[in-house]
């Protein structure tokens, strides 16, 4: 297990927007499959397959994220890594000087222990060199998001938004730290 990982919120100042990654998730697909239908994982575990009395649409294990990464290429930075997930997973070229550190903060305290450094870029549209949607040979299947600041608390707030708690608090800070100063569209 990697003991460091980054994310980074995005802020494209061209289109007054947050920048997230939509992603399938596996593990939240099974609590979703527990959730919903009791017991079908223990099945799983005595190697008696047990249909699902409805099978839960793919949707149901997607959650939003910031672009994030582990840290674990020998001699890079966390600033280098941020960018290197920027540019995989959204497209937007980045370099260290544009990183803003907001926080670091431990994460996965349940299994990993493992430490996450939160950096804030300010990116336009001139930045995008490419699509984003994460490495195919890497399993990544990513949709890049770009959630409007006029809906982006509503966005934090609603629980039936299956999000991470790095996008709340991302949001939260950019709200109280960066949109202040930005003046009228």
């Amino acid at each position: 297990l990697c003991p460091f990982s980054v994310t980074v919120l995005l802020f494209n100042s061209s289109q007054r927007s947050l920048v997230l990654v939509k992603q399938f998730r596996p593990a939240v697909y099974a609590s979703e499959a527990e959730r919903n239908f009791p017991g079908c994982l223990a099945a799983l575990d005595q190697d008696q397959p047990r249909l699902l009395p409805g099978a839960l649409p793919g949707s149901a294990g997607v959650t939003y994220e910031l672009c994030a990464g582990l840290v674990d290429q020998p001699g890079l930075s966390l600033e280098e890594v941020a960018c290197k997930e920027a540019r995989e997973e959204c497209g937007y070229d980045l370099a260290p000087a544009d990183l803003q550190r907001v926080a670091t903060y431990k994460s996965g305290v349940g299994l990993t222990g493992s430490s996450q450094t939160m950096f804030y870029a300010e990116v336009t549209d001139a930045h995008r060199s490419g699509p984003g949607g994460g490495l195919a040979e890497e399993g990544e299947l990513i949709e890049v998001v770009h959630l409007p600041l006029d809906g982006a608390q509503a966005f934090a707030d609603n629980p039936d938004v299956p999000k991470t708690l790095g996008v709340i608090f991302g949001i939260s800070w950019f709200l109280s730290c960066v949109a202040p100063g930005l003046g009228p569209q």
